[in-house]
């Protein structure tokens, strides 16, 4: 089955050689491309380079840092979707993989042909994830945008006597007239007004 996103860029994290050769071989063979590490720490230094692959597979298992300290690295700092593959299946290991947010769990030995369905569904599943997060960021920016006009609103109003659309109008015109973002000029009434309270406060009593 060709697949759209079998030009995904993955990283395998395998400290057995032998296992990550094969793996690799096929799933380059696949059509996918494949970055490997036969560590945590070699997988870390890759990816302090700025490297960033759409799926790590990650042995849970290996000499030093193991699989699942890495996979809360992936999760929590960089947000790069992971499976785990371990030769064991104890509940308790499948249910720490889960909390870390893996995706999917595979127990060794896996044949390259059972892995690829798998990989083909943790790529959409993290493709889902991805647009959530980038509607929450949008979401967060456009509430964070209101709340500042409307911050700014008010101060107009109360220094012009105006109403709520006469100063809203107001800072309209006048973004567009020094062709500037509305939430950029909004900011700065915003600052200004801070920055005179602050000035206020800290006047000497008799200079009131």
């Amino acid at each position: 089955m060709n697949s759209p996103s079998r030009n995904a860029t993955l990283l395998l994290v395998e400290d057995d050689r032998l296992v990550l050769s094969t793996m690799a071989a096929g799933l380059r063979h696949a059509g996918y491309q494949v970055d490997c590490a036969e560590s945590a720490e070699q997988a870390e230094a890759w990816l302090a380079t700025g490297a960033r692959p759409d799926l790590a597979i990650l042995d849970v298992r290996m000499q030093g840092q193991g699989g699942l300290a890495l996979a809360e690295r992936l999760s929590q700092l960089d947000h790069i979707p992971f499976v785990m593959l371990s030769a064991y299946g104890e509940a308790a290991m499948v249910e720490q993989a889960t909390r870390s947010g893996a995706l999917a769990y595979l127990v060794k030995p896996q044949d390259v042909q059972q892995l690829l369905p798998v990989i083909e569904a943790a790529l959409a599943r993290a493709s889902e994830l991805d647009g959530l997060r980038r509607s929450q960021r949008q979401l967060q920016t456009a509430l964070d945008t209101e709340r500042s006009v409307n911050v700014a609103t008010g101060i107009v109003m109360m220094e012009y006597k105006l109403s709520r659309t006469a100063a809203f109008n107001l800072l309209r015109d006048a973004a567009r007239r020094q062709r500037r973002k509305l939430t950029e000029l909004a900011d700065e009434v915003v600052s200004a007004r801070n920055l005179l309270s602050l000035g206020a406060k800290n006047l000497p009593a008799a200079s009131k």
